[in-house]
């Protein structure tokens, strides 16, 4: 076909190429659209609702006043204290327990895709088999671990290490916990599947040139998997912003944004803040990755390639 096409006449290419190539873009589109209409039908159309929800007065008999128009919502949790101070705990969850899942997963990841055979088989399953418990179970199973009366306890005394059983749970220390082994398989797999595609034989090649081996995963392995640590960090810091089984099974005496949420729709039937809250922390997160991803891509790697 491609030959017939380059044997057309000059009048007629010109006129045949711009209807071959609007006909290849229509393709395109038709294949594209179940996609679209499941983003506009499960994302687009209830973010949409959440915000017009949040533009309403509240009401006393029911859990917003349709049909009205406010921003009392807004500033409700620009004003109040305890909705502020959800916000900073849980960007500050988000950031640590996001630093301490990717530094693990790069680590997890590379040695996964070093490792040869069953070995390799091995490293691959204990990552995958999380994701085929139930969240609610696995993070649940942080309490006996973790609690004073623990077994993480009972032997950090039986090793002289400590004096006194620590309070991990309840606690932020035991939310961290739960939260990074939530989101720690997703995170190795996302830097893993860049790493599989990359040729060892650079790394070979800087260390014939004299690298150290340090320097060459940190010169050459890391910027080559930086779109897979990208994705891993948007992964793990949306997550742990919103997190809500590991705060809620894990409890601390600091309330997270998700629970607030939960809070003000089912109790207090506050609807229009709390989906004002919700819209607030949905721009201040999506802010966030912006600058996470811009950050992270002055490291090497391109982001639409991950």
């Amino acid at each position: 076909m491609s030959g017939t096409h380059s044997s057309l006449p000059a009048p007629i290419a010109r006129v045949w190429e711009p209807l071959r190539e609007r006909s290849r873009s229509k393709r395109a589109l038709l294949l594209m659209a179940p996609l679209l209409v499941f983003e506009l039908l499960l994302f687009v159309a209830p973010f949409l609702i959440l915000l017009r929800i949040s533009l309403t007065s509240g009401s006393q008999d029911l859990r917003y006043a349709a049909g009205t128009w406010s921003l009392e919502g807004y500033a409700e949790v620009l004003s109040s204290g305890v909705l502020q101070d959800a916000i900073l705990y849980s960007f500050k969850l988000g950031l640590i327990a996001t630093g301490i899942t990717v530094s693990i997963a790069v680590f997890y990841a590379y040695a996964i895709w070093r490792a040869e055979g069953a070995i390799k088989s091995a490293l691959l399953f204990s990552v995958i088999l999380p994701l085929l418990t139930t969240l609610v179970v696995k993070t649940y199973a942080f309490r006996p671990l973790l609690s004073p009366t623990g077994t993480v306890n009972d032997l950090l005394l039986s090793l002289n290490l400590v004096s006194e059983p620590i309070q991990f749970v309840p606690g932020t220390i035991g939310v961290i916990v739960g939260q990074v082994y939530i989101v720690l398989p997703y995170a190795v797999l996302a830097i893993y599947s860049v790493l599989s595609t990359m040729d060892w034989g650079i790394v070979e090649a800087a260390r014939d040139l004299g690298a150290s081996r340090p320097r060459s995963v940190l010169e050459i392995v890391v910027p080559q998997a930086m779109p897979g640590i990208i994705v891993a960090t948007v992964i793990s810091f949306a997550w742990s912003v919103g997190a809500y089984a590991a705060p809620g099974l894990l409890a601390s005496q600091r309330v997270p944004f998700a629970i607030e949420v939960e809070k003000r729709l089912l109790s207090n039937l506050q609807w229009e803040i709390a989906t004002a809250y919700a819209v607030i922390m949905l721009l201040l997160m999506a802010a966030s990755i912006g600058v996470l991803t811009v950050t992270l891509n002055r490291f090497g790697g391109e982001f639409e390639y991950a």
